[in-house]
């Protein structure tokens, strides 16, 4: 057994370690990055999620193929998920289905997009949103300039865009942004003064790896004084990503930044092949097997935090 493996037999309700930090940063999107600040929202202004905006299917690749913006739709799913208002949630994440032009899309996003066109950065219509449904959770987009997903394969063939990018059957032999864009300065500010900073859980080459891909960021995460947390998926994903033990996963991340972000990870699964501390434990959602149990989660994250503090 490797000796940096810490197990997790029991679960530990108490909030203290965690509840002690002055500021929390979770990076990702999709459903996982929701599911952590949900878990967290006790720390209220203290934590921050950084979302990914590369989205290009469902709602929100709908809205970017008909207007220049964002993807909003993991910050959607973000608010929805800190959202103490359970109709607010539904209308968030109400979808249309009629034959008509709003056939496909996503209220949330369109709330999102509308405030966006009426101020003066997309990060004032989050905050807009946010104040207006009592979250007081910051969350911000990886880059307030629209941008893509591109894989090279190791035939040298371009994939653009997520849904390409997923559906490849081999791990890429590069990942990169179609541009490059910047992250908002509020970003960079965070991350610096951060006690803890959270990667995942969620797909791992298009919603952990984009924010990491955006100019300076994924160097403000490794100069940062905070541990980094890397918080395994519970199921395989449906992509060549799913195909990987974690530690190549790891090493792929380390490969495509050039240096090494990760200090340590939380996972069901026992691992003796990481040189990090692995903190395991073996709850997970009765009723979404894939969802990781917001009470065991806590009690990873705040042993997590015991150890580097």
């Amino acid at each position: 057994m490797n000796l940096n493996t810490l197990p997790l037999n029991t679960v530990e309700p108490a909030v203290d370690a965690i509840a002690q930090l002055k500021c929390v940063t979770a990076i990702g999107g999709g459903h996982g990055l929701g599911r952590v600040l949900s878990t967290l929202a006790f720390l209220e202004h203290r934590l921050i999620g950084i979302v990914a905006t590369t989205d290009d299917g469902g709602a929100s690749g709908l809205l970017r193929r008909n207007h220049q913006c964002i993807a909003w739709g993991d910050i959607r799913n973000c608010l929805s998920q800190l959202t103490q208002q359970p109709l607010a949630a539904e209308v968030l994440n109400y979808r249309f289905d009629a034959n008509n032009d709003l056939n496909g899309h996503n209220l949330g996003n369109l709330i999102l997009y509308t405030l966006d066109q009426i101020s003066a950065r997309p990060l004032e219509s989050i905050q807009l949103l946010s104040r207006f449904l009592n979250i007081n959770t910051r969350i911000l987009p990886m880059s307030e300039t629209p941008v893509d997903l591109v894989a090279t394969t190791h035939e040298g063939l371009e994939c653009f865009g997520e849904l390409h990018v997923d559906g490849l059957s081999h791990m890429p032999q590069q990942l990169r942004l179609s541009h490059p864009v910047s992250p908002p300065p509020e970003a960079l500010n965070h991350i610096r003064r951060s006690d803890l900073i959270i990667l995942g859980p969620g797909s791992f080459l298009t919603s952990v790896m984009p924010p990491l891909l955006v100019d300076n960021f994924a160097l403000a995460v490794k100069e940062s004084k905070a541990p980094v947390i890397f918080i395994d998926n519970l199921l395989p994903e449906h992509s060549p990503a799913g195909e990987l033990p974690l530690n190549e996963r790891l090493q792929w991340m380390h490969n495509t930044l050039g240096f090494e972000v990760v200090d340590a990870v939380i996972t069901h699964q026992q691992h003796a092949d990481l040189p990090q501390p692995v903190f395991t434990y073996s709850m997970v959602n009765q009723t979404v097997p894939h969802h990781h149990e917001p009470t065991s989660l806590l009690a990873a994250l705040n042993s997590a935090v015991r150890h580097f503090y």
